[in-house]
């Protein structure tokens, strides 16, 4: 090669380099410019288990979401609850009917250990009516329990079994969940599927449902995490491995006739140890206690009977030597307040009841005979 075609072979390396410097100066510049206008860059590594995040600022943190971390800990958050959770059984004795005794029926739940002592937390309607209950332990055996003690207003109930307990489960704080958190269900579905492990988010907290019995069961976890018969007792857990929760029921279909998916609800476990401890203390729960028997109001039942509020209790009998007694309550008597809270759809009687204590001295609004009265009264206690 002669030295002049040398030359022009340089001098072209040398103008292809600068324009290829050129080119990624001006397009890093705009890279630069691009990236400040955004809050952050995602990579995706190779790994489709691992996004990282990587804020677009001279810090230059990384945070590494690993979906492969969140299983590992799902898993051991099963491991770890797992063994403490029970399926229980529960026999509700037959009726005397016309055509003669009905035979005994079944109806089964899950349960937790919460104590070394063989305490076992279910829910209420999983044991009502029964008389004879047996739990279904993780590795198959069966034991007898006994009833300690029930809760309608919560739906919560304690069992006791006396042989060997195989885990507690631990019992974490109900109160520092917040909404996206992941959560698992464990439980029994239909009383076949022992030990089912469902897993979803929490939705919301501090869910209200109405029961259709003149109460709420107020301050419930929704979750989308699969929740079926059978399920209802078992806990709700969280990565860490403790109960926040214990399943209670699923909604599927509105008053409208609307199907959903995915709403599930859950006892705060704070709820649900406060209640038990009672429980076992005492046997009961102890309720502040008026003393009455009523009817609930609602918009359609004042029309139909032409009374003259849309919300309240109409009472219909008032027990004997009873705080409403010694008020002077009578039957008849429309309560449509306690102190400042007035009784309506959001408000429901014994739910606002409840806000108070026994020996707590309130004052009741009435209508009687017309006529708007106030009256005071100092409250008892029962157990429920």
């Amino acid at each position: 090669m002669s030295w002049k075609k040398l030359l022009l072979f340089v001098l072209a390396i040398i103008l292809l380099g600068g324009s290829a410097l050129f080119g990624a100066i001006a397009g890093g510049f705009i890279v630069y410019r691009l990236v400040s206008q955004e809050q952050s860059v995602i990579v995706v590594t190779p790994s489709p288990s691992t996004v990282e995040v990587i804020p677009a600022t001279s810090n230059t943190q990384t945070l590494t979401v690993n979906t492969t971390d969140v299983e590992t800990a799902i898993t051991q958050a099963v491991q770890n609850v797992g063994p403490s959770v029970v399926t229980v059984v529960a026999t509700i004795p037959g009726q005397q009917t016309f055509f003669g005794p009905t035979g005994d029926e079944t109806s089964t739940g899950s349960g937790i250990f919460i104590s070394s002592d063989g305490y076992i937390l279910t829910n209420n309607h999983v044991i009502e009516g029964a008389n004879q209950y047996q739990v279904i332990y993780a590795e198959g055996s069966q034991q007898d329990a006994t009833l300690v003690g029930t809760d309608q207003y919560s739906d919560l109930a304690v069992l006791k079994v006396t042989s060997t307990v195989p885990a507690v489960a631990t019992l974490g704080n109900s109160d520092a969940l917040n909404p996206g958190e992941t959560v698992i269900a464990i439980g029994s579905p239909l009383g076949d599927f022992k030990n089912t492990v469902t897993v979803g988010v929490v939705s919301a907290t501090g869910r209200s449902i109405d029961t259709g019995l003149g109460y709420s069961i107020d301050g419930l976890i929704q979750t989308d995490a699969a929740i079926n018969q059978g399920n209802s007792g078992g806990p709700l857990v969280n990565l860490a491995g403790e109960v926040i929760a214990i399943n209670t029921l699923m909604v599927r279909n509105s008053g409208t006739g609307t199907v959903a998916e995915g709403l599930g609800f859950a006892i705060p476990i704070n709820t649900a140890r406060a209640v038990s401890e009672q429980i076992i203390q005492k046997g009961y729960v102890s309720r502040p206690y008026l003393g009455i028997s009523y009817q609930p109001i609602t918009p359609r039942v004042a029309a139909i009977y032409r009374l003259p509020v849309q919300y309240g209790v109409y009472i219909t009998d008032v027990a004997a030597n009873s705080p409403a007694s010694q008020a002077g309550l009578q039957v008849g008597d429309i309560i449509t307040g306690i102190d400042n809270t007035s009784l309506d759809e959001t408000h429901a009687y014994i739910n606002t009841l409840f806000q108070y204590s026994a020996g707590d001295m309130v004052t009741l609004t009435i209508m009687r005979n017309g006529s708007q009265n106030q009256v005071q009264v100092t409250l008892g206690e029962s157990g429920s």
